[in-house]
């Protein structure tokens, strides 16, 4: 979960530099694509985590 929040932080970052409000970190992991999801899970196998998280 600490790889979303870094994500999350970037968005924010450049929301504020583009004066753009941010949405909330809540609903910024729900509107996460399968896409995304998939590559995070191809990545935290590489690293030898696990494959965690789906959209529902």
């Amino acid at each position: 979960m600490a790889d979303y929040r870094e994500g999350y932080e970037f968005y924010r970052k450049m929301c504020e530099k583009h004066g753009l409000e941010p949405i909330n970190f809540n609903y910024y992991l729900l509107n996460l694509s399968q896409e995304q999801l998939d590559a995070y899970n191809e990545q935290a196998i590489l690293l030898g985590g696990q494959n965690e998280y789906e959209m529902y």
